[in-house]
C-alpha cells in the first residue's frame, strides 16, 4: 500500500504559479505511476497529469499542456506538480493518485488518493 499527502495549494492571481508536492510514503512507493486530479465546485473529478515510476512517461491533459509540468523524486518518493499562467479556471481541489498500474492511475479509478490540496486562482 502507498499513502500520499499532497502540499503547496494556496491563493495566487491570475498569471502566477504554483508548486504541487506530494509525498508518498509504503515499501515500494517509488514503483507506483502517479497522477494530479483536480475537483472544481460542481463539476467531476478530472485528470490533470500524470507519470510513470520511472519518469519517462508523462500525459498531460488538453486544458493545461504547456502551462503545467510532472516530475518526480524518487530518491524523495516525491511527485511535483508545477503550475504557470495560472487562470481563474484551475480553481479546484487538487488530488494526488497512484497506483502500480499506469492505465489505472490515467483512468482515475485508482484507490489510492491523497486528501487534497486547494488551488484558488484570483481574476
Amino acid at each position: 500500500q502507498v499513502q500520499l499527502v499532497e502540499s503547496g495549494g494556496g491563493l495566487v492571481q491570475a498569471g502566477g504559479s504554483l508548486r504541487l508536492s506530494c509525498a508518498a510514503s509504503g515499501r515500494t512507493a517509488s514503483s507506483y505511476a502517479m497522477g494530479w486530479f483536480r475537483q472544481a465546485p460542481g463539476k467531476e473529478r478530472e485528470f490533470v497529469a500524470a507519470i510513470t515510476w520511472s519518469g519517462g512517461t508523462t500525459n498531460y491533459a488538453d486544458s493545461v499542456k504547456g502551462r503545467f509540468t510532472i516530475s518526480r523524486d524518487n530518491a524523495k518518493n516525491t511527485v511535483h506538480l508545477q503550475m504557470n499562467s495560472l487562470k481563474p479556471d484551475d480553481t479546484a481541489v487538487y488530488y494526488c493518485a497512484a497506483d502500480i498500474r499506469w492505465n489505472v492511475v490515467l483512468a482515475g479509478t485508482t484507490n489510492y488518493w491523497g486528501q487534497g490540496t486547494q488551488v484558488t486562482v484570483s481574476s
